[in-house]
């Protein structure tokens, strides 16, 4: 049994609606709340004027109707884009939000986030720092998840905000990772779908870690994984797999 008890919701809608509406909008929260999801994940990265604003991409072209990086875009810019009409006429004019938006936006639907935290090279540490900050400030009740593929980043983060639970991400569960993990103070290591069965499983656990799956859209395999002791899965197809 792991020595971390995982809180959470076990199913988590990716990246705020997951393929039902535009990645990383409120639009997307409203979708994974009305399909009975009470947890959603969404990916934060700063803008110009160091605001973290909800995108995966370090670009805008593919999922707003804007250009460039969104490191270069002031928030002015960033909040007149549309990122929601690549994905839907019905969405067109769906505004792409800031950190601060989205946790309303959850905090006014019940639902708990895992926060990625996304960042350019050289503002690991400065951009995890930031989105701890915003939560902080914002978010009220169980505390969400903060999780980065970058060590800097969750040192950032326990920086500023020590009581906020982190987890790394990593493609796989090696040892290079718990060890990192440990040292970042993490609850949870999050791992490709595929490269996970019962001795990962095992293994985090023994080293006192939750462990979370990405991306599942297929309810067989979700079913497998957490049959398997997977503590929480993230999927696209909140459609198809259903919250509890």
């Amino acid at each position: 049994m792991p020595s971390y008890v995982w809180p959470y919701p076990r199913l988590i809608a990716h990246r705020g609606g997951g393929s039902l509406a535009p990645e990383n909008t409120l639009a997307g929260l409203t979708a994974a709340a009305s399909h009975g999801y009470r947890a959603v994940e969404v990916d934060a990265r700063l803008s110009a004027d160091g605001t973290p604003f909800l995108i995966h991409d370090d670009t805008l072209d593919r999922t707003t109707d804007g250009a460039g990086l969104v490191s270069m875009t002031d928030d002015a810019r960033l909040r007149s884009l549309d990122a929601g009409r690549s994905f839907g006429r019905r969405f067109a004019g769906e505004p792409l939000p800031s950190l601060r938006d989205a946790i309303h936006r959850c905090l006014e639907l019940g639902l708990w986030a895992n926060v990625e935290i996304k960042a350019d090279a050289g503002e690991e540490g400065r951009t995890g720092e930031v989105v701890a900050r915003v939560v902080l400030d914002a978010w009220r009740g169980l505390p969400p998840l903060l999780s980065s593929f970058s060590t800097d980043a969750l040192e950032g983060a326990r920086q500023v905000a020590p009581a906020v639970p982190r987890a790394l991400l990593s493609r796989k569960v090696t040892t290079a990772a718990l060890i990192d993990a440990g040292r970042l103070g993490c609850v949870a290591i999050h791992c490709r779908a595929s490269k996970i069965g019962p001795a990962e499983v095992a293994v985090a656990h023994d080293a006192g870690l939750a462990i979370a799956c990405y991306t599942v859209n297929d309810p067989a395999e979700a079913q497998r994984l957490l049959s398997s002791g997977v503590d929480a899965i993230f999927t696209d197809r909140i459609d198809l797999i259903p919250p509890g």
